[in-house]
């Protein structure tokens, strides 16, 4: 535990009495770039103390956080995985891939000027290629019409502006503006990283953004809390990494869905806080609404090396805030003992499929995966750490010092450019440029698919190990024949040196330059720099202090990148009669099936061209085919973004059928905007990944689950199904389904869905958005 002041302090009302001699001193910054607007405890305190008297419970860190930023703390149904909360955010950040429809949609609300801090980042649409600052200065000239864009609609909406090449956005928000006890949502899916640092991180899409910019609140289904106790501690070649991929091996890819996974226990203090980070960012692949962390010691120092030690000593005096209750009680708990813990190796194609490095190579052999390492690849929002270069470091100096290199093609991508610079300053990237390594631009690159790959054929068998978070089909190079698997990024630069799978380095021996045969030790790092951070470029556009009202944001209507929106079309106020099946889908379907990034980000900020990406991921059951569906109009096949584009000029609805788990990954809300946009108006699936649902619903579509799973086998890919009961779509009533076979047969069955009240209003006014402006 944390020996600080705050624990002197004791419990509830002599807490109160006490904080208020704190209150003199307790104007503290949010952060450096905000000097206005400050940290409020005492109203997080407040709010806490009122839910706890009246749940009559202790409560977990993760209930103190999102109860403490409730709308009305007073009258708020709060049930655990029931109930909708309304919240109060404190901050919201975009990245620029879906910053650019987040503007789009804030503009046409007609407001002046956001509620609450935001901030844009751009680090999406920097494409790797032959080395970071080419790569940099590249996509400034290939995305000058976006980044104008963006920093002028910042500008005039009062939204900070973060210019390509400052780096990852959740990197970042670690560095300025995550601290213990805050609620931020980002448009990205691993916000959660912000969660190592005592934070509740969510992501979410860009309509939610708006929602909360524009000072309304935001709604989440109240969580479920998930506590994963850790005992014993890290040591050796086991990393905090390991520990996320453990726990996506037990709850899997879904297990997560709905609760905030808690970590606690003795175990959390041998983790450093950018491990804590990296543990909470890939909790996105579990499914889970956010991680978090308790506030502790490791904590503290990074706040303070990152300049922000008036917060750390804020949150010294409100530390049994910012940790959970004694006695309180989970929904579920997972125990991992640390000491036990061995390194892990997730993948291929699913980041659940979780491997110890011992067993890697039998089971590659068993599998029929090339042993081959054709790439290693460090860095990402989720280990881009100056402890995580500092390992990865360590590991290349002691193959170097035996004459040895990468076998394997090696790449570094710092998480910022105080990461680039400090590790630049201390050497670190010296050593992995000798090893072989190549450093990208402080971007997300490869791990988002902006990778120019050029080593292997499309459709050619291979191996890559990355210290990323996803490793879907085909999502970091476009290759559907790449294996990528996921590890800590010790292991991956291991592994490139060794340049095969099967290779442990806890046993495994390596052959030097002078053919001795030698071990690897483990890596062996300081958790911060023993100097300050080296802040880099400035890269930083603060909106004008005298308010954006004279400025204007260009969008040229010949733009092919972008395009002003229009409001979708209103509910007509009956049932959906005679919805055309566009396309049955087979199988995973995650968002980079619904709406590929890759080159498609370009046109993140133009609906109609990005449209066309729309399914071609998804695997059609009729065929198995990719692309492939029978236009029911013509009797002829073709994409399914044609095929959508022929039914809505024949004014012909459409609906999609899904499996389990639909819309998992990313939050990109062009998922849900696209089928909009191309005359759908249902999605059907036995079980959908939250931030999807979410994101459809907003758009003004009707999300909807089969009541008896084995319903998804009934329909055929040429019915048409009429959704009835809308017009008395309430909160808990199923809606059914009837549907049409082309042999004259029907079948129908009950369909689920998770509306509420406001919910169903934004569909009847055909979006979230239209609803937003109804009321104004």
């Amino acid at each position: 535990s944390v020996p600080h002041r705050g624990l002197a302090l004791g419990q509830g009302v002599r807490r109160l009495h006490v904080s208020a001699a704190f209150n003199a001193k307790a104007k503290v910054s949010m952060s450096r770039f905000e000097p206005s607007n400050y940290v409020s405890y005492e109203k997080l305190n407040e709010n806490v103390n009122i839910v706890r008297k009246r749940l009559n419970r202790p409560l977990t860190l993760s209930e103190k956080i999102v109860y403490g930023h409730l709308d009305d703390p007073v009258g708020q149904d709060i049930a655990r995985g029931h109930t909708y909360l309304r919240l109060r955010p404190d901050r919201v950040a975009m990245q620029d891939a879906t910053a650019q429809m987040a503007m789009l949609q804030f503009i046409s609300s007609g407001l002046p000027c956001v509620a609450v801090p935001s901030t844009i980042h751009c680090d999406h649409l920097i494409e790797a290629q032959i080395g970071g600052a080419k790569d940099l200065a590249r996509a400034k000239d290939i995305n000058a019409e976006v980044y104008n864009f963006l920093a002028s609609a910042g500008a005039k909406y009062g939204v900070g502006f973060w210019k390509p090449g400052s780096g990852i956005i959740h990197q970042i928000i670690l560095e300025n503006y995550a601290y213990p006890g805050v609620l931020l949502i980002g448009t990205d899916s691993h916000t959660p990283n912000g969660g190592g640092l005592g934070s509740i991180c969510i992501g979410v899409g860009g309509a939610d953004a708006v929602d909360v910019m524009a000072g309304i609140p935001w709604e989440l289904k109240c969580p479920k809390v998930i506590g994963v106790k850790l005992t014993g501690k890290l040591s050796g070649w086991t990393s905090p990494k390991d520990v996320i991929l453990k726990v996506a091996g037990i709850l899997t890819v879904k297990g997560g869905t709905g609760a905030i996974v808690e970590y606690h226990g003795p175990g959390v203090d041998s983790i450093s806080c950018t491990g804590m980070a990296t543990i909470c960012n890939m909790g996105a692949e579990i499914g889970a609404t956010t991680s978090v962390f308790p506030y502790n010691h490791r904590m503290k120092t990074y706040l303070e090396k990152t300049g922000r030690g008036d917060i750390a000593s804020l949150a010294d005096d409100y530390a049994d805030l910012l940790v959970p209750d004694p006695g309180c009680e989970y929904d579920s708990i997972v125990e991992i003992n640390l000491d036990e813990l061995k390194p892990h190796i997730n993948g291929p194609f699913t980041p659940d499929l979780a491997h110890p490095m011992a067993d890697i190579g039998a089971t590659a052999v068993k599998n029929g995966w090339p042993l081959e390492v054709k790439v290693g690849l460090i860095g990402s929002c989720t280990n881009s750490s100056y402890e995580d270069m500092g390992r990865s470091a360590s590991v290349a100096k002691q193959a170097l010092d035996k004459g040895l290199k990468c076998k394997a093609a090696f790449t570094i991508t710092p998480g910022s450019e105080q990461i680039r610079a400090t590790i630049e300053r201390d050497g670190y990237s010296k050593i992995l440029g000798d090893v072989g390594g190549m450093v990208l631009a402080n971007a997300c690159g490869p791990c988002i698919g902006q990778w120019d790959r050029r080593d292997v054929k499309k459709g050619e068998k291979n191996t890559i190990v990355t210290s990323y978070n996803r490793n879907f089909t085909a999502r970091n190079d476009a290759n559907p024949a790449t294996h990528a698997f996921v590890a800590s990024p010790e292991i991956v630069t291991a592994l490139a040196i060794a340049g095969t799978l099967d290779f442990n380095p806890e046993v495994d021996y390596l052959t030097a330059a002078n053919g001795e045969k030698f071990k690897l030790e483990p890596p062996s790092a300081d958790e911060l720099p023993k100097l300050d951070f080296d802040p880099g470029q400035d890269t930083y556009q603060h909106p004008p202090a005298e308010g954006g009202s004279k400025l204007r944001v260009d969008v040229s209507p010949t733009s092919t990148r972008l395009q002003l929106l229009e409001p979708f079309d209103k509910w007509a106020g009956g049932d959906l009669e005679d919805l055309q099946v566009l396309i049955k889908v087979k199988g995973k379907c995650t968002t980079d099936h619904i709406s590929a990034a890759g080159p498609w980000l370009k046109f993140r900020g133009h609906l109609d061209n990005i449209s066309n990406n729309m399914l071609i991921g998804a695997v059609n059951i009729e065929n198995d085919g990719i692309n492939k569906i029978k236009n029911q109009l013509t009797g002829e096949y073709g994409g399914v973004p044609d095929v959508a584009r022929h039914y809505k000029a024949n004014g012909l609805s459409w609906v999609v059928v899904g499996d389990d788990n639909y819309g998992e990954g990313s939050s990109r809300e062009h998922a849900a905007l696209e089928p909009r946009h191309l005359g759908g108006r249902c999605i059907i699936v036995k079980s959908f990944a939250r931030i999807h649902e979410t994101n459809l619903k907003k758009q003004g579509m009707l999300p909807l689950t089969f009541q008896i799973p084995a319903d998804y086998d009934k329909i055929r890919p040429d019915d048409k199904i009429s959704i009835k009961g809308l017009a008395n779509f309430t909160p808990g009533k199923p809606l059914s389904a009837v549907v049409n076979h082309s042999d004259g047969s029907k079948d129908d069955f009950q369909l689920n869905h998770t509306f509420n009240e406001t919910q169903i209003e934004w569909f009847q006014a055909g979006s979230a958005l239209n609803r937003m402006k109804e009321l104004q």
